[in-house]
């Protein structure tokens, strides 16, 4: 991945690119890859439960399952081999320093649910939104407290 970012950068910009930075980059896309499966479990759970527990609490559930997936996917996927903790220690750590970045995602959602009629009717606006607000904090978060 990070000789396709190289290539890719423009020639006046490559001086800039050093290969700690492209390194972050490449994690940063990987992390994003990874987010956008977790909204897509998200968008799913929130869809299936709605009716039976309301947006908001088909919201937290959804929540909380998709953090379980995206940190395991992060663990094999975006930061393989860093942050070795024991599983289920780095699991809780990963649910616990991401409490931030669920503020974030979570508040969006909720706002967008209650005052925006269309994203009421149609959830996957306020999950994407949410998903995008939490999503630079999970990541400096994750990078350099769970998987440090």
């Amino acid at each position: 991945m990070q000789t396709l970012i190289l290539r890719l950068v423009p020639q006046m910009l490559r001086p800039l690119a050093t290969p700690a930075r492209v390194a972050i980059l490449a994690e940063f896309l990987r992390f994003g890859c990874v987010g956008v499966a977790g909204l897509v479990v998200d968008t799913t759970i929130v869809y299936a439960s709605r009716h039976a527990l309301g947006l908001y609490g088909a919201g937290a559930l959804s929540y909380f399952i998709a953090s379980s997936v995206t940190w395991g996917l992060n663990r094999i996927f975006t930061f393989r081999g860093r942050g070795m903790a024991p599983v289920g220690r780095q699991w809780a750590l990963f649910v616990l320093t991401n409490m931030i970045g669920f503020v974030l995602n979570r508040s969006v959602y909720a706002v967008l649910v209650t005052i925006v009629p269309l994203a009421a009717e149609q959830p996957v606006i306020a999950t994407s939104a949410g998903a995008l607000a939490g999503m630079l904090v999970n990541f400096t978060l994750s990078r350099r407290i769970v998987f440090r």
